[in-house]
């Protein structure tokens, strides 16, 4: 899967607010070049319409995690969800969003781990690796592991990624730019995508060890 921000959610109102519907008609030719379905964040439920037309995957960020609002719209439609752990967000929290997807009847939900906030400052986030196997004991639903908002450093992401895989994660979603330090928004944490083919034979290789495919 391609993932791209067409619309992002940043802290600051001065940052990079994405290219907005440019941005997903980017992606959908991007869809048509390399034959990759497209995952993308939608901001509110006004946007559902364009989002089940255009997009493979619809995300829900983290800060969207528990607008309930959009979590009962997307539970409305026929379309994969793929929601995201909130900042401050518990495991019980967590799933009781997905819930609200569930309940509408839209069963297909993939969780994914982001990383959480603790007192630690050096990460961006601290990855909740033992929120891995509770899930898959909690729930029947699928879920993928984002190590590079997880932590924020690229030279992070393969360790992490890794232990995720032999944790028990589903999938990774990992940022990559072909010139990171010139990327618009999140260029400390992508690796380049030289790195990224290397990393994925050794995430294969863990996974076949477990008996799994990634």
């Amino acid at each position: 899967f391609l993932r791209g921000g067409a619309f992002k959610p940043r802290t600051s109102p001065y940052s990079f607010q994405g290219m907005g519907e440019e941005g997903l008609e980017l992606l959908k030719i991007a869809r048509e070049r390399t034959g990759l379905p497209i995952v993308t964040e939608i901001m509110s439920p006004h946007m559902i319409e364009k989002f089940v037309e255009d997009v493979d995957i619809i995300q829900v960020g983290a800060r969207n995690m528990q607008n309930y609002d959009l979590l009962k719209e997307l539970g409305k439609i026929n379309k994969p969800i793929l929601l995201k752990r909130g900042l401050s967000a518990t495991i019980e929290e967590f799933l009781m969003s997905a819930e609200y997807i569930l309940v509408g009847g839209n069963s297909q939900v993939i969780l994914c781990e982001r990383g959480i906030r603790t007192f630690e400052t050096y990460t961006r986030n601290t990855l909740d690796l033992s929120s891995i196997p509770a899930l898959k004991k909690l729930s029947h639903l699928p879920v993928i592991v984002d190590p590079s908002h997880a932590t924020g450093m690229w030279w992070m992401v393969e360790p992490l990624a890794k232990a995720a895989i032999a944790a028990g994660a589903d999938g990774l979603m990992i940022e990559v730019h072909n010139d990171p330090e010139n990327a618009k928004c999140d260029g400390a944490q992508s690796i380049k995508p030289s790195r990224f083919g290397s990393l994925m034979k050794k995430i294969r290789a863990i996974a076949q060890i477990e008996g799994r495919e990634v």
